[in-house]
């Protein structure tokens, strides 16, 4: 399992090459079921529950 905060779309970035991020997409989805969720982080707002702030 591989998680990321980020998009494929935006891996060239991440790795600094986007030919080497293409590649490396190619090679991760290609036998693999992609689960995309979306929604605010547990992370982000437990921080924040724990700064005294409701809303994200």
């Amino acid at each position: 399992m591989i998680t990321s905060n980020r998009p494929p779309s935006e891996w060239g970035l991440v790795f600094g090459d986007p030919t080497a991020a293409t590649a490396i997409l190619d090679r991760l989805l290609h036998h693999c079921t992609a689960v995309v969720i979306q929604g605010d982080s547990y992370r982000l707002r437990d921080n924040l529950r724990g700064l005294g702030k409701t809303e994200m």
